[in-house]
């Protein structure tokens, strides 16, 4: 039987990465079971989703399939709705009630932090998961085809802005990328110009990529501008209505898209949690343990990893999850063995980010690159830390046809295929009505993200 239980909730790159290397060291013997509770069956490679927005990728390019990677780790495909730290269990959504457990780590991450803003949550598009992605590109595709059938100029104009709320590096990025996107493929509409296509990126800061410092946040956007890109600083959305954008400073910018990048907020599961929180994310020691709750650990986004020499928090980034999450597992099998905890002790190496086609800005140990460069160091470093080597062939090989031919620009979704979506999910709901099932059912879940 087994003795001891683990589970690791969160499929991001902390959760895979703890039970990846659970999945080495314990999950094989005969007395500890490993379990992962993910949302998704497959590990998505966030720093690529701007590439599948642009077309650049295919979505199944930067997804790698759980059960490929964790052999002996038992995946439970399912939404964390709650936790009891003093009971031990966790509830899920879906078929699985509770489970129990002797050590829990939350690797939950973040969640899209749609502020309460009049519209906001209606009508903006977001950047987080890879249906938001392969829906994007598709969205600017339709809205392509709607602006061939328009014949009032204002109203092209409005199809085909962009606008996106935040630059940072999610923002940047799919700035860069949509409007490459958007000015190559036009060129396949006789009756539309480039003329009608205005991409904005809303800053509420003076400076885009703050992260990585002035130098390089003016050469993104001197970068940006030169490819018709406008940048607006020192404003935020006040309000969108899905035909206006209006900015705090009272500038209203007539558009069919508003991309929404400008924030995230820990999941909302760990807001249930009586422990000690900074800014919404979970408090842990050095150890990444969460302090007065023997066997709760926490890594990656939800938590709050303190610096030793600082008193400061480590940062929400890739990189730190990827790090957490495997010190969080060797101090989690150290802690069943009864060995020494090791403190978690990390520097940020770099950050890099694309601006657009062959342009890049990166930051290495100190060291500032742009343009060509920092776009080849993105695409390697990315490249390697891709998981698996079938996805690194097929991401290699999509780039290097990309250098000789024009990216594809069929409209995978159309409005035939949005109305069956839509008369399923009334047919769902109707099916979930007769059998008096709750709203959080997996018949309603599944029928409200379809009508989404």
């Amino acid at each position: 039987m087994k003795e001891t239980k683990i589970v690791s909730a969160g499929g991001g790159f902390a959760g895979w990465t703890a039970a990846s290397y659970l999945d080495k060291r314990l999950a094989r013997r005969a007395d500890t079971e490993v379990v992962l509770i993910s949302r998704e069956n497959f590990i998505l490679f966030t720093p690529m989703l701007h590439e599948v927005a642009a077309g650049d990728l295919d979505p199944s390019d930067i997804i790698n399939p759980l059960r490929r990677i964790l052999r002996h780790v038992k995946i439970v495909q399912a939404d964390v709705q709650a936790m009891d730290p003093s009971r031990r269990r966790v509830r899920c959504s879906g078929g699985v009630a509770q489970l129990e457990f002797d050590h829990l780590l939350l690797a939950l991450g973040a969640e899209t932090n749609l502020i309460d803003l009049p519209g906001l949550s209606d009508w903006a598009v977001t950047m987080k998961s890879l249906s938001d992605a392969a829906l994007l590109r598709n969205r600017v595709l339709a809205l392509l085809e709607e602006a061939t059938l328009q014949s009032d100029p204002a109203a092209r104009r409005q199809l085909l802005t962009f606008v996106t709320a935040g630059g940072g590096f999610a923002g940047t990025e799919t700035t860069g990328a949509i409007n490459d996107f958007v000015r190559d493929t036009v060129r396949y509409y006789p009756d539309l110009n480039e003329r009608l296509i205005r991409v904005v990126v809303i800053q509420p800061g003076d400076l885009l990529l703050p992260e990585l410092g002035e130098e390089l946040g003016r050469y993104a956007e001197r970068k940006l501008c030169e490819r018709k890109v406008e940048v607006i600083k020192g404003a935020r959305v006040a309000s969108y209505d899905g035909s206006l954008v209006r900015l705090s400073d009272g500038q209203s910018i007539p558009a069919s898209t508003l991309i929404w990048t400008a924030g995230v907020k820990p999941s909302a599961v760990i807001a249930s949690l009586p422990c000690h929180k900074e800014r919404g994310r979970l408090v842990v020691d050095e150890f990444l343990s969460v302090p007065g709750v023997h066997g709760l650990w926490a890594a990656g986004d939800c938590a709050a990893v303190p610096v030793s020499e600082t008193g400061e928090f480590h940062p929400p980034t890739a990189q730190h999850g990827l790090r957490q999450g495997l010190i969080a597992a060797r101090n989690i099998e150290a802690a069943i063995l009864g060995r020494p905890l090791t403190p978690f002790i990390f520097s940020t190496m770099g950050q890099l980010a694309t601006i657009g086609r062959r342009a890049g800005v990166a930051t290495v140990f100190g060291l500032r690159f742009s343009g060509f460069i920092a776009w080849c160091l993105w695409r390697a470093v990315y490249l390697m830390k891709l998981p698996r080597l079938t996805k690194k062939l097929r991401v290699m090989v999509s780039w290097i046809l990309d250098l000789f031919f024009a990216r594809e620009i069929e409209q995978m979704i159309t409005l035939r295929d949005v109305e069956a979506l839509s008369e399923l999910a009334g047919r769902i709901r109707a099916r979930a009505a007769e059998q008096t099932l709750f709203t959080s059912t997996p018949a309603a879940e599944a029928a409200n993200h379809i009508q989404t």
